[in-house]
């Protein structure tokens, strides 16, 4: 009997079906990002003058490295970190701001527009906290500027609507109203409250 030769495989198509499995693999593949924290750096002023800051006009923040939180030379939980801070930006102690509610001590900040806060943190900081102590001190500044947004809304026709809800409209296409008018609004917002978070090295 006579052996039959095996019938050969045509691998023709071969490369036409790894390079379509090769596309449909890399469509179909989600890439994680990293997320990041939203930061605008101070645009240059060309003043040569040195700007003296008072003192009580520095609310300092230290993180070390082991994740204990020091504000103004005494240890604080992050949950308590955004009144605390509420509390120094809202202070009045100069009593020249009309709309701040704070508690006018003269031994504090003199107003919004003077108010810093400075961040500093170790390099043994895990990033996980350094993330949640900066999420709470903007979180402070959102908690005034939704306070005076509630109240320049109602008197400018844009009731029962905070800061972040103004921002969004403002952006969202299908928004109805003044946008003109809303964006003064939310530029006077910041004026007010300057969002002034300096992280030092």
């Amino acid at each position: 009997m006579a052996k039959r030769s095996a019938p050969e495989v045509n691998a023709g198509s071969m490369a036409d079906i790894a390079f379509l499995l090769l596309i449909f693999f890399l469509v179909t593949t989600t890439i994680e990002k990293d997320s990041g924290i939203n930061r605008k750096l101070p645009p240059i002023e060309e003043t040569e003058e040195d700007v003296i800051i008072k003192q009580k006009n520095i609310f300092t923040v230290l993180l070390n490295g082991k994740d204990q939180l020091l504000v103004e030379d005494e240890l604080m939980e992050i949950k308590d970190l955004r009144a605390a801070a509420v509390e120094f930006l809202d202070n009045n102690g100069d009593q020249s701001c009309t709309y701040c509610k704070g508690a006018k001590d003269t031994s504090s900040s003199d107003n919004p527009d003077k108010a810093i806060i400075s961040l500093k943190n170790e390099r043994e900081t895990s990033y996980a906290a350094y993330i949640s102590v900066q999420n709470e001190l903007v979180a402070a500044y959102n908690v005034l500027r939704n306070k005076r947004a509630l109240e320049l809304g109602s008197q400018k026709g844009f009731l029962d609507m905070n800061f972040v809800q103004m921002q969004k409209n403002y952006k969202d296409a299908r928004f109805v109203g003044n946008k003109t008018k809303l964006k003064e609004v939310i530029d006077q917002i910041k004026v007010e409250y300057p969002q002034k978070l300096s992280e030092v090295q």
